[in-house]
């Protein structure tokens, strides 16, 4: 190949590495534009709701060591190609895709975490329907039970573990049914009966009856099996499972509220009337922008997955060489991008959320 060959072949590979991280860094712009916006919604979006704040789950810490971990593979591949060193490149790109595979599936945990403590991506703050209390009560033996955010109470003392795991079967038994007769319950009154409005409630012959020997009426049924739902599921007064103050915090306008003997308070002086109604009419737009950026960049990961399959292909076949390590450039430049986009919304979420 005489020069004038060699300057050709040089300007023809310039300009395609021109052409291809051009193409890479437009659309990098127009991902990075997406997420501001979203970065946007939230902050304004915060400013007068009350938003749910709860530790990040576990396995987005393990995702964000697996995406760092990925990055460095990547580019130790690349590396090794530069010198010549194909074997362990191409091992290197393929374990680069295999972590991103576990990236992808970590990130799923983590959603599953935060389904399992009550945060799904469409929730109310606080219960309303079905509110322990409002109509229904329990009594253990002889003592009546209070609740106190998601745990319950008898004589000033939180239930044991065996007791709080004795009140969600009972209360199980009505979850989800639709009439009185579907209930067996042999130990009734024994173990647990139900207080209406101060008086107490009979189970028999599959009729729950009040003092009088009449029964409840429908709309008392499906209140007490709204209440009886959310005590299963192992809610009280909020419907994100777990402690307020150590689970999960609450805050209006950027301002942390207290929780006592099932009121909400801000700077020390219970919410007004105002905000209570707000506040019961409120839906976790929080816990929903997580899922939403999250998942979002997820999407991005899996796409440029199935691309990484191809990729790593390509690599095994031997297209990619000490002068030929274009596409493995401009593919880690979007990989980097991917990760450190990642690390920055896991960090902004870790600061606000």
């Amino acid at each position: 190949m005489n020069t004038e060959e060699k300057d050709s072949l040089q300007h023809e590979q310039a300009t395609q590495e021109r052409i291809k991280k051009g193409t890479v860094y437009v659309a990098l712009i127009s991902i990075t534009m997406m997420f501001l916006g979203l970065f946007s919604a939230y902050v304004v979006s915060a400013g007068d709701s009350f938003w749910v704040k709860f530790p990040m789950p576990s396995f987005f810490w393990v995702s964000t060591a697996i995406i760092i971990i990925s990055s460095i593979t990547f580019e130790a591949a690349i590396r090794l190609m530069k010198n010549g060193n194909s074997s362990t490149a191409k091992t290197l790109v393929l374990v680069t895709t295999l972590l991103g595979l576990f990236f992808a599936y970590s990130q799923f945990k983590g959603y599953q975490q935060m389904i399992d403590s009550g945060a799904y991506f469409v929730n109310r703050i606080m219960i309303s329907n079905g509110r322990y209390g409002d109509y229904f009560e329990i009594k253990k033996g002889n003592d009546l039970l209070v609740v106190n955010g998601n745990s319950f109470m008898k004589k000033g003392e939180f239930l044991s573990p065996e007791e709080d795991r004795e009140l969600r079967e009972f209360a199980s038994l009505f979850a989800g049914k639709e009439k009185v007769s579907e209930i067996n319950y042999l130990n009734y009154g024994k173990e647990f009966s139900l207080i209406y409005r101060f008086e107490p409630i009979s189970l028999k012959n599959g009729k729950l009856l009040r003092e009088d020997g009449s029964e409840l009426e429908l709309v008392d049924w499906i209140r007490l099996e709204e209440m009886m739902s959310n005590i299963a599921a192992g809610r009280g007064d909020f419907f994100i499972r777990g402690d307020y103050g150590k689970d999960f915090k609450m805050f209006y306008a950027g301002q942390e509220l207290q929780y006592e003997d099932r009121q909400l308070f801000i700077e020390g002086k219970p919410l007004n009337r105002g905000l209570q109604l707000k506040l019961y009419d409120s839906k976790d737009n929080a816990t929903a922008y997580l899922y939403i950026i999250t998942f979002l960049h997820l999407l991005h990961i899996l796409a440029t997955l199935l691309y990484m399959f191809a990729f790593t292909k390509r690599t095994y076949s031997n297209e990619f060489s000490i002068s030929n390590t274009l596409g493995m450039r401009a593919t880690a430049i979007f990989w980097h991008y991917l990760g450190a986009l990642w690390l920055i919304l896991f960090g902004f979420l870790i600061l606000v959320h």
